[in-house]
């Protein structure tokens, strides 16, 4: 979609506001996104602008993975957004708090691509599968910017273009003998400060992790791209968002996948 200026200044707005770290609000009525591929587009843009800081992309996420997370935001779809390179770390790792205008973190299992896979609206579980090297537990780090979740409903489109607030993530040693294991029945604990405060299964999150992966895929093949060898998913959270804060130690305990370390201060 070419960017008219009324999605350009939308993409500006969003680097300005992350900039002076003003709290996810709605746009100006001058530079707002109508419909969700609108969205996207101002996204892709918010993304490039931003990529000048945070490196090129490495992969990608999902959010909104659950139908009760979708009638809150008021979409009826889940939701992509980008990883930039500059910002996926390996565990453990530490970021402070002070950096975000509120620290979300959540639990999930990333896939590694080993593989390109083409320009498709039609990838399923199985046909992703063939393409991943390596899987891993990951924390996705992201920024709701303080964001009033009572009015999200009327701000979907932001939080679309806003790069469903993705700011990072923490990924754990690439394990590649995954085919041995079952993934949607892998179990995850999260812990902040050595006590759990979740738990979850691969199931969760689309009911397997490739079905997750599958529509990334398919997401970005509706927006003529695609997914490439040595890039990162994150495959939506198998736990509550947490709002950890400075002084807290999170972990992630996903079984045979390994456990991570993320230090807030």
């Amino acid at each position: 979609m070419s960017l008219n200026p009324r999605l350009k200044r939308a993409a500006w707005f969003l680097v300005d506001a992350h900039a002076d770290r003003e709290p996810f609000g709605p746009f100006p009525d001058d530079a707002t996104p109508r419909t969700v591929d609108e969205a996207y587009a101002v996204q892709e843009q918010f993304v490039e602008l931003k990529s000048r800081a945070c490196g090129a992309v490495a992969g990608y996420k999902i959010a909104l993975t659950t139908p009760a997370m979708r009638a809150m935001v008021g979409l009826n779809d889940s939701i992509g957004g980008v990883l930039h390179e500059k910002q996926v770390v390996r565990a453990p790792a530490s970021v402070r708090a002070a950096d975000y205008g509120r620290l979300i973190v959540e639990f999930e299992v990333a896939a590694r691509l080993g593989s390109d896979l083409a320009v498709s609206s039609g990838h399923t579980r199985e046909s992703v599968a063939s393409a991943v090297d390596s899987v891993m537990p990951a924390f996705e780090l992201a920024d709701d910017r303080n964001a009033d979740y009572t009015t999200l409903a009327s701000q979907s489109l932001g939080l679309v273009a806003d790069n469903a607030w993705n700011e990072g993530a923490v990924l754990g040693a690439p394990i590649k003998d995954w085919r041995s294991l079952d993934l949607a029945s892998i179990h995850g604990v999260a812990t902040i400060n050595g006590e759990k405060v979740g738990e979850g299964y691969g199931r969760d999150a689309m009911g397997h992790p490739f079905e997750a992966l599958a529509w990334v895929a398919n997401n970005l093949g509706r927006r003529g791209k695609q997914l490439r060898a040595g890039q990162f998913v994150i495959t939506g959270s198998l736990v509550t968002s947490k709002f950890p804060k400075a002084g807290d130690k999170v972990g992630f305990d996903l079984g045979p996948l390994g456990r991570i370390e993320l230090e807030v201060t």
